[in-house]
């Protein structure tokens, strides 16, 4: 166990944004949140997963809607609450400690924010090790946990409380119920006990965040280069430099869907970039050639900074780097690619590891 605080948080919403592949909420909203709360309840504990016991409840706090709508309905942080002690009293338990249900930008950080708030530890683990749009997208879900029973609230006071066959039936049903309560809720979801989060949760993603928060952030103190730093800690890849040329963005459906243009500069100077996305990056085309797919994480990040950029984010004319890098070796199971992988987002192309497509720049 150790303790958090603000610098800490700082670090991890740099990094939960990087992880987060372009979606899981705007970062700047769910650092906010958090500090607010480090300032009024003091330091978060942050718990191992092995600190658990197996027969505590787990129950992960997160956000479901269009990072675009987070934009202009930002959440009070009494949403979570609201969600978090309704599925307590359904429960009919106490619950032990909070997690992020993915790596995104106020997906990492509401968990923060709930449990300074409750007086609640947060587990260093979650559901994806990546952002992903939808709820089945969860190694809980590959791992056959349900999750329901599962509360959605939002900022007007309204509360739903959802028990579905399986956790596609839950994904639909909230996905409806998020669209009329606004674009975006709170939710408190897939209930577990400690033993079940130990077998399927990706470990140690907060901290892998603070990681790359922090080696960002000393990369531009010591005059080093940041995207080399975060290339080293992610094994990943870079995969194109240039401007953006054109943004096709639009909120339907309960998602941030669209697709982005980047012009070639300095060593890719002639070639154009596209990125699809879906709340989430999930494809990178140059011409025929495919760079990245999902599972594998997509970031564009800024040329200069070296910080991450949301797909709400994205600016006609900002220069920037994308990387790609390999998903944790539970999504490129049968299952997982099934569920995460490009033919569920329709795709037409074959899921082929990040490290593959890029040989030719492997060290």
């Amino acid at each position: 166990m150790r303790l958090l605080g603000k610098q800490e948080v700082e670090d991890i919403a740099v990094g939960a944004a990087l992880l987060g592949t372009g979606g899981g909420g705007d970062p700047y909203i769910g650092k906010l949140m958090a500090l607010q709360a480090i300032e009024e309840h003091g330091p978060i504990k942050l718990l191992d997963p092995d600190e658990v016991p197996d027969e505590a409840v787990i129950v992960p706090s997160a956000m479901m809607g269009a990072p675009t709508v987070m934009v202009e309905k930002i959440p009070s942080g009494d949403e979570a609450i609201t969600a978090f002690q309704s599925l307590k009293d359904n429960l009919s338990t106490e619950i032990y400690a909070t997690m992020p249900i993915e790596a995104g930008g106020v997906n990492s950080l509401l968990p923060f924010a709930l449990a300074a708030r409750q007086g609640l530890p947060v587990v260093d683990c979650d559901g994806m090790g990546r952002a992903f749009p939808e709820l089945q997208m969860v190694t809980f879900y590959l791992d056959g946990m349900s999750a329901t029973p599962m509360v959605l609230s939002d900022e007007k006071g309204n509360g739903m409380v959802l028990n579905t066959i399986n956790s596609v039936w839950a994904e639909r049903l909230a996905r409806g119920a998020t669209i009329e309560m606004g674009g975006s809720v709170m939710l408190a979801i897939y209930p577990m006990k400690g033993e079940e989060m130990k077998q399927s949760a990706i470990r140690n993603t907060l901290t892998l965040e603070e990681n790359i928060g922090r080696s960002i952030r000393e990369a531009k103190e010591n005059n080093d280069d940041p995207v080399q730093s975060v290339l080293k800690i992610t094994s990943g890849y870079e995969l194109f430099q240039g401007k953006v040329s054109d943004i096709n963005r639009k909120t339907e459906t309960g998602f941030t869907r669209g697709t982005a243009k980047i012009e070639g500069i300095h060593n890719y100077n002639g070639s154009e970039l596209t990125l699809s996305f879906q709340n989430e990056h999930l494809l990178a085309t140059c011409g025929d050639d495919v760079l990245c797919v999902t599972p594998d994480l997509i970031a564009v990040l800024d040329a200069e900074t070296g910080m991450p950029i949301t797909t709400e984010g994205l600016r006609y004319g900002a220069r920037c780097i994308v990387i790609g890098m390999p998903c944790d070796p539970k999504w490129r199971t049968e299952k997982g690619i099934a569920t995460a992988g490009p033919g569920y987002f329709g795709y037409d192309v074959d899921y082929i590891p990040v490290e593959q497509l890029n040989q030719k720049e492997a060290k």
